[in-house]
């Protein structure tokens, strides 16, 4: 299945969803466009520390604490992180990681004409405490989290490390 059929496969599906991708470096402006987001190049131990997770958490009208709670063990759990053998076998804890969350309404966009439309997601007074609950999870486990203002205009900044973007719902 291409991305496409994956995102439009989602935008027809009524459950939250997080497309996740593994960064090594991690940075959100929220309304400054013209702060520089990575001052040179980084050593080794700087990039190990800089290693987690850019979390696109879309929330649905029908979810609930339990399923922001158990997407939150799912993601921390995964092992996406290579070992001493360039193998996925790491987790986040394992390397040290840390999350930048930040809400992304248009996860459940309908795609079905040229225009899409985001009435599938949830409204803000349901969102808002589910965005915060997953991360307040994240950060009982120990995990420092970094989030964004939700539904400003941010500009993100992410180094992708190798070819991980995961797109999870809570029905699977």
């Amino acid at each position: 299945m291409d991305r496409r059929e994956l995102l439009d496969r989602a935008a027809h599906s009524p459950e939250e969803r997080l497309l996740l991708s593994r960064v090594w470096d991690k940075c959100e402006q929220c309304r400054t466009r013209n702060i520089p987001t990575a001052t040179g190049f980084l050593s080794p131990a700087e990039q190990a520390a800089a290693q987690g997770f850019l979390v696109l958490l879309g929330v649905g009208p029908d979810d609930t604490e339990a399923q922001a709670d158990k997407l939150a063990d799912k993601i921390v759990g995964l092992r996406v992180f290579e070992d001493e053998n360039e193998k996925m076998n790491l987790n986040l804890e394992q390397v040290g990681g840390s999350l930048l969350v930040v809400s992304q309404f248009t996860l459940y966009a309908d795609t079905s004409s040229r225009r899409p439309g985001f009435s599938g997601a949830a409204k803000p007074d349901l969102a808002i405490p589910l965005y915060e609950r997953f991360m307040a999870h994240c950060r009982e486990r120990g995990f420092d989290v970094q989030h964004g203002e939700f539904g400003a205009d941010m500009q993100v900044y992410s180094q992708n490390d190798g070819p991980v973007t995961i797109l999870f719902d809570t029905e699977e």
